[in-house]
């Protein structure tokens, strides 16, 4: 029985292996994936001829001879199925559909005003459907879904608390669940940003890197070891509440003085009301800069100091390799990254520029989703070293 199983978890680690590596480095022949893997040719070959049952991989051309037969090129068949990727945000939601290899399909975002619980979920149900209408037929169909939510979310996908949106214990995995039957992640939007950034965007080569995910709050996603860092239950990243000024302002989240209330999108826009600038909005901001209006380039750069202030905090913490600034006040780029780099040249302990990369998100708006459709694609894919995947 024990020597059953063992043999059963064997096969399931390779075949997962055998197909990742086919993800990462097709075209490849099944000689090539032995040779990478370590795995000898026969179980190569069983484990392909599985995957190709399963419509998970195809076969496409031949490749150059090294002396004999020009071999079989393998392919991951990123059209078996698709992924549903939500960014559920303090005033939109923006959802994607995604193939396996993460190509966006379709997306769409709505717009709320009013954050109760109820008539949120009720968009959020909506843009699923839609989304799940314009999947093309495929072998599996939607094999998950995803959502990415500001606030802290448990290892079970319960949301303890989300200040910005004014919720407590909200068990949206476990609400989503009633309604679909396919596997469904909830998670910190910016862990997943975060993830998004490693997997698709900026941070590709990086394995020590921090997200710093700045709009209506500051969340804070981490990868330490090359491996996103949630700690005990899943709260690790809560930066944006940090304190950093002792007495300061109260925050939703019941203290005082959080980073947040001093370098979000919410503080610019408050600033900038207190200055003149009335039914201020970012863009309207950046604009104005870019007019070149003093009082807009002195409150950016104000901004982009305060972010220096908490961004230096986390580098004396983790010491990154690289800082990735994403979410809606990367629109102001050209004024917040240079007063954020010289904050940390200021008061970063043995800094140097070429220890630590300072980027903007290279995926912009997608971060969030496509880290979301990152753990959807990869849950799926654990699943393909089973038996029987379920088919839609």
């Amino acid at each position: 029985m024990s020597q059953t199983w063992n043999q059963h978890v064997v096969k399931k680690e390779n075949k997962a292996l055998v197909l990742e590596t086919i993800k990462e480095k097709a075209p490849i022949s099944r000689a090539s994936i032995a040779q990478v893997t370590g795995l000898n040719k026969g179980t190569v070959s069983s484990l392909v001829s599985e995957l190709m049952d399963e419509k998970l991989i195809n076969e496409s051309g031949t490749g150059e001879s090294s002396g004999g037969r020009r071999p079989v090129m393998l392919l991951l068949n990123e059209r078996a199925g698709y992924t549903i990727s939500v960014d559920l945000g303090v005033k939109s939601i923006l959802g994607v559909l995604t193939d396996l290899r993460g190509n966006i399909i379709y997306e769409k975002r709505i717009r709320f005003q009013n954050d109760n619980v109820d008539e949120v979920l009720h968009l959020l149900y909506t843009l699923i459907s839609e989304l799940k209408s314009n999947a093309p037929a495929s072998e599996y169909g939607i094999v998950g879904i995803g959502v990415g939510v500001p606030g802290v979310v448990t290892t079970e996908g319960e949301i303890l608390l989300a200040p910005n949106l004014g919720w407590k214990r909200v068990p949206l995995r476990k609400m989503l669940s009633e309604h679909y039957q396919v596997p469904i992640i909830v998670e910190n939007e910016a862990n997943a940003g975060a993830y998004g950034e490693k997997v698709y965007g900026a941070g590709q080569f990086s394995t020590e890197l921090v997200y710093a995910s700045v709009s209506v709050g500051i969340g804070v996603g981490l990868i330490l070891d090359g491996k996103l860092y949630k700690g005990l239950r899943g709260f690790s990243g809560e930066l944006g509440h940090m304190t950093i000024e002792k007495d300061g302002v109260d925050c939703r989240c019941g203290n005082k003085g959080c980073w947040e209330l001093y370098a979000s999108e919410k503080a610019l826009i408050e600033q900038a009301e207190k200055n003149g600038y009335h039914a201020a909005s970012v863009d309207h901001i950046v604009e104005a800069a870019n007019n070149g209006e003093s009082k807009a380039i002195k409150l950016l750069e104000q901004l982009g100091d305060y972010l220096g202030v908490g961004i230096t905090n986390i580098i004396h913490i983790f010491n990154p390799e690289q800082v990735v600034v994403g979410n809606t006040l990367q629109l102001a780029e050209k004024y917040i990254m240079p007063a954020i780099e010289k904050r940390i040249e200021k008061n970063a302990i043995g800094f140097n520029k070429n220890d630590v990369q300072l980027n903007v998100a290279k995926l912009k708006k997608h971060s969030t989703v496509m880290g979301m459709a990152a753990f959807n694609i990869e849950q799926f894919f654990k699943a393909s070293g089973n038996d029987v995947l379920v088919r839609n």
